[in-house]
């Protein structure tokens, strides 16, 4: 998320909160493409990560760029942590470990979304080269320790960062040493909302092993071939993962807002400082627990706003759907991932296919298949086939979803070329952490430095 909120209108009701949500709905002709990308800033003279401050950092980046783009800063505590584009088409912000993230705008084909995130890359090389600085599109932080990365001066952040060993073993490397490519979608009614949640959360593991690449951590092997999706097992239980009560045939808009409700919170913004606020769920914010901590304790629009942004599941519910299960990885795959998504929920007969394909699968089923595919991938089991051939099927219909959809470039080709990167993966049965690993036990002579050389943008 590029910003927080500060929405001051009070809560009255919970079917404000719902409200919400309800106000997502949009008619199919005004569906739009979100995608967001982040990728991990290296200094090329010694692989070394980037710290924030100096002539040569993650600050100065955002200054170049600022400078480039004409767009506004986002400031915290004095301190430049992103960009937004004046009409709100578009963000750049920073992840805790310096994670340089492009929020994109809404678009209307995999098209724009891909001329997009060619126009962001070439504008930071721009910026970044002569810093000497590139960038990495992996799943996790390849080869820096914990301590060896840099922390970003952002507010709520510092927050988390305290909040997170509380609540599970992982949270701090999610935070700072791991990277995703994402896309947000829309719906056009809470049934329509249900059934792409409930295909995408079934779903969801297998992009984690189509898009598996963070295999090293702290410079070598860690036995994973998604650390990413291993952190996300047990970053913060109560608010990651699948959500059981979304699989209901009933599921609606109250039922995650219920559930949302009793998720604790990091943080409230008052007079443009951050409150911890992780004493607490939201319903007991609600219910007056924090009259008397500070001025203006009365729940408003903008702290439901915020909390929804601290829910980490799966498939996470705001005004669209955002799509959370893959690595980070190269700039082809920032154009395959919302090709994915886009051709199995935004047309009728792919999501009729990919309903049918998922409809009797079990919440316990898909949690062992989330629980296997750090380890295993396309090799992962699933009732009588693996992870691979499911992979085979569920790109089959995204390919006809994307080809019913019919939006074709100036040369005439439709988005169904997007998705090669993913039937490359599969045809061959080996993820890109595989052909890394590979590469670095027989190439690279067991050093984790000649990546950063072939993986850089």
């Amino acid at each position: 998320m590029a910003r927080d909120t500060t929405d001051e209108r009070p809560i009255e009701s919970f079917d404000e909160m719902v409200g919400y949500f309800v106000r997502g709905n949009k008619p199919k002709e005004e569906w739009r493409i979100g995608t967001e990308h982040e990728k991990f800033p290296f200094f090329v003279d010694g692989n070394a990560p980037v710290p924030y401050e100096g002539e040569r950092s993650i600050k100065a980046l955002l200054e170049g760029m600022q400078k480039t783009l004409g767009w506004d800063p986002i400031m915290d505590a004095g301190n430049i942590i992103g960009l937004v584009e004046p009409t709100g088409q578009g963000a750049i912000s920073l992840e805790p470990g310096g994670q340089f993230e492009l929020s994109g705008a809404p678009l209307e084909t995999i098209h724009q979304t891909c001329r997009e995130g060619n126009a962001h890359l070439s504008q930071l090389r721009e910026i970044a080269e002569p810093l000497g600085i590139r960038f990495l599109g992996l799943g996790g932080s390849p080869k820096w320790t914990f301590a060896e990365t840099p922390q970003m001066p952002k507010s709520r952040y510092a927050i988390m960062k305290n909040y997170m060993p509380k609540v599970g073993s992982h949270g701090l490397d999610m935070m700072f040493r791991t990277s995703t490519i994402q896309v947000n979608l829309d719906f056009s009614s809470e049934t329509d909302m249900r059934r792409k949640m409930q295909v995408s959360l079934k779903l969801q593991p297998l992009a984690t092993a189509l898009f598996a690449s963070s295999p090293f951590t702290d410079g070598q092997p860690n036995g994973l071939l998604s650390w990413r999706g291993e952190i996300w097992r047990d970053t913060d239980n109560q608010r990651s993962g699948l959500l059981p009560f979304a699989f209901s045939e009933n599921f609606g808009f109250a039922d995650y807002a219920e559930w949302a409700l009793d998720v604790p919170m990091y943080f409230v913004i008052r007079d443009g400082h951050y409150i911890d606020m992780t004493h607490m769920t939201f319903r007991q914010f609600m219910d007056g627990k924090a009259k008397g901590e500070f001025t203006h304790w009365q729940p408003t629009l903008g702290d439901w706003t915020n909390h929804l942004s601290t829910l980490f599941p799966d498939v996470r519910l705001k005004k669209f759907l955002e799509m959370r299960g893959a690595d980070g990885g190269p700039w082809r795959r920032i154009c395959a991932l919302p090709a994915f998504w886009v051709g199995l929920l935004y047309d009728e007969a792919a999501l009729d296919a990919a309903e049918q394909l998922t409809r009797d699968w079990t919440f316990e089923e898909v949690q062992a298949m989330r629980d296997t595919v750090p380890v295993k991938a396309l090799a992962t089991a699933f009732r009588n086939t693996t992870m691979r051939e499911l992979a085979r099927e569920t790109l089959a219909i995204s390919r006809l979803g994307l080809k019913n959809r019919n939006r074709t470039n100036s040369e005439g080709f439709d988005e169904t070329h997007f998705l090669s990167p993913l039937e490359e993966v599969v045809a061959r049965g080996t993820t890109l952490s595989e052909e890394l690993l590979t590469a670095y036990h027989l190439r690279w002579g067991n050093s984790i430095d000649p990546l950063f050389l072939e993986q850089a943008f």
